[in-house]
Formats: structure tokens, C-alpha cells, sequence
């Protein structure tokens, strides 16, 4: 006898954080997007980081993929890549 409760497929949900610890100049640092948040750092490190994001999208916006769909070591594959050098 079943319960009366239907199985729903979870839609999965999935974002990119940055986080910059090396802000010593006293100046709040914030980038949005639709799927991703930068916070923090000094000048250089935010720009950075927004940099490596944006690059992650585009890659992944080439190969088709939604952030939700891409597996973990392929992501981390990705940013190394998006990485400024």
C-alpha cells in the first residue's frame, strides 16, 4: 500500500562563491551575477576572482553546460584553466 506521497526529482541547485581575505585597505568589495558572488579582497584578488568566475561561465556556456549539470572535478578543471595567471 503506498502512502500517498509522490517522489519528486530534486532540481539541483548550484552557485559559485569567491571569498578574498587579504582586503587591508578598509574598502568593502561586492560582484553579482546570476550564479555567482565575490566578496572581499584586496583590489587585485577581487579582480581576480570576478575574473576567473566570468571566464568559468564562458567556458561552461561553450561546452553547453549549466553550472547544475557540470560534475565537481571537471568544475575544478575549468577554474584552474579560468584562472588569470
Amino acid at each position: 500500500m503506498k502512502l500517498g506521497r509522490t517522489k519528486r526529482k530534486k532540481r539541483r541547485q548550484a552557485a559559485l562563491l569567491g571569498v578574498g581575505l587579504d582586503n587591508h585597505d578598509g574598502h568593502k568589495r561586492l560582484t553579482t551575477g546570476e550564479k555567482f558572488l565575490v566578496v572581499g579582497g584586496s583590489e587585485e584578488t577581487h579582480e581576480r576572482m570576478t575574473e576567473t568566475v566570468v571566464k568559468t561561465f564562458e567556458e561552461l556556456k561553450q561546452r553547453g553546460k549549466p553550472l547544475e549539470e557540470v560534475e565537481p572535478t571537471e568544475l575544478t578543471e575549468i577554474i584552474h584553466r579560468s584562472t588569470p595567471r
